[in-house]
């Protein structure tokens, strides 16, 4: 029999470890308070566009109905959250049922820890940047719809048939009634899973699940109407560059605990980005222009980065030529600041139409001037041929991360790890260009690689070349 001291030592002991849930490690905070759903609304499987399509009022009025009542019902009661979930011994509870927790807060690049305990039956996940997700079901009861069920949780359920990452690589869901955890990075499009200790999901690209579902109603649009679909390119979407966390609950009770995040600063995100160094060769040396040519006397070096002096222009290129490269450089844009990445490009001449011009500028701040632009103009663009897609740089005065990749005809450009361009330029039609207007790069197979300054103070640094 446990003396009454040592009945005390025990409640002590106890009590501490239902303190110490809910507390966030050194550099995370806590999205849930362990207490009540302070931080929270509500929202479904619905693309969190229409939510910042609407004006603050409007969100303000949605985000009070979603907690306490007056939206729409659905088929089964009442969807707002206080009707589904509850807080129970530090715990956040749902019964399976209404709309899913959303934070008030939108998120870029982060470290996103997450346990949950579910029973039989579940079909639930964690939704990143407003998207499903990071699935998580009932991987006990085999593969009946042949969904993948019997290979575990932890997998980016919604990419597309066979996508890397769609699937976890090793089940490691515990038995019901123990709690399970994620640990899940996410760094522009791609996305690690560590579930339970295991690494399922290894820096796979998270599709947009809204996208694809706009791409199929497309073509079968297109497929009805007897027409051919347009490119894939210019209907499908990466994920957002930010937006909130979601946990998902739908089949049976889950519960959730220790919800934390850490945001990932952007000169971090980028060492992430550029993590895998091997065969590429730096070209600047942060102290002056000695391994560049061109119009050098337009450039200068500051604090380590080349620097396109104000109201100064030109091209600065390497010293070689190069074929197909992989280019990689951190840059930083005053407002609406303007400058390209050269490709193909002779000595002499201009980068967008000599050669070839990957486009570099603040497009919003540009815009925000009241000007117009093209849409092979905006950033990342190949400047007067193939339009990229748009919200993906960081804010002025940020560094920001980018790769180019050239194979052949195939160009890709990927920002602060999101692809914006994928194109193949055999493929482009060149009676849509203006025929005076045509880049001589699209015919050429190698030149010369550097900046195409435009009078702004456009900064770049950590640039390197790989030869492919």
């Amino acid at each position: 029999m446990k003396t009454p001291t040592a009945m005390l030592v025990l409640t002590a002991s106890a009590a501490l470890a239902v303190a110490a849930e809910n507390i966030p490690p050194p550099g995370f905070a806590a999205l849930f308070n362990g207490k009540d759903l302070s931080g929270w609304y509500g929202w479904g499987t619905r693309d969190p566009a229409e939510f910042w399509a609407m004006t603050p009022e409007q969100q303000a009025e949605y985000k009070k109905q979603s907690i306490e009542g007056g939206l729409p019902e659905g088929k089964r009661g009442p969807e707002h959250i206080r009707a589904h979930w509850r807080v129970e011994g530090g715990e956040l509870v749902n019964d399976g049922k209404g709309l899913y927790l959303t934070t008030e807060k939108d998120y870029r690049d982060f470290d996103l820890w997450v346990q949950y305990k579910a029973l039989p039956d579940g079909d639930s996940g964690v939704y990143l940047r407003g998207t499903p997700q990071v699935q998580i079901w009932d991987s006990t009861k085999g593969d009946p719809k042949g969904n993948g069920q019997d290979k575990g949780s932890g997998g980016l359920w919604n990419n597309s048939p066979g996508a890397p990452g769609k699937d976890p690589s090793k089940r490691m869901d515990k038995p019901f009634g123990e709690w399970n955890q994620f640990k899940i990075r996410m760094v522009g499009e791609r996305v690690t899973v560590d579930f339970n200790g295991e690494v399922v999901v290894d820096d796979a690209v998270m599709e947009n699940y809204f996208a694809n579902r706009a791409l199929k109603a497309a073509i079968a649009a297109a497929q009805k109407a007897k027409q051919p679909p347009p490119p894939e390119s210019e209907l499908k979407d990466p994920i957002y560059a930010k937006g909130p966390i979601q946990l998902q609950t739908h089949g049976s009770e889950i519960r959730w605990r220790n919800v934390f995040i850490r945001e990932i600063p952007p000169d971090e995100a980028n060492r992430i980005l550029s993590a895998n160094e091997e065969g590429f060769a730096r070209l600047d040396n942060g102290k002056d222009l000695g391994n560049w040519q061109g119009d050098v006397d337009n450039y200068e070096v500051v604090d380590g980065a080349i620097v396109c002096k104000q109201d100064k222009g030109g091209n600065l290129l390497s010293m070689e030529e190069y074929g197909d490269a992989c280019i990689r450089m951190e840059f930083k844009l005053p407002p609406a600041g303007n400058n390209g990445v050269a490709l193909r490009t002779p000595l002499k001449g201009s980068a967008a139409w000599d050669g070839l011009e990957i486009q570099v500028l603040d497009t919003e701040g540009y815009l925000a001037t009241g000007k117009q632009l093209k849409p092979y103009q905006v950033h990342g663009s190949v400047y007067g041929c193939v339009p990229a897609k748009t919200g993906y740089l960081r804010p002025a005065g940020e560094w920001n991360f980018q790769e180019i990749e050239v194979r052949g005809q195939n160009i890709r450009v990927t920002l602060n790890g999101t692809t914006i361009l994928n194109t193949d330029l055999d493929r482009l039609d060149r009676t849509t260009l203006d025929p005076k207007r045509i880049p001589k790069g699209l015919d050429k197979k190698t030149g010369f690689i550097g900046f195409a300054g435009h009078k702004d103070p456009v900064a770049f640094r950590n640039i390197r070349v790989k030869r492919l």
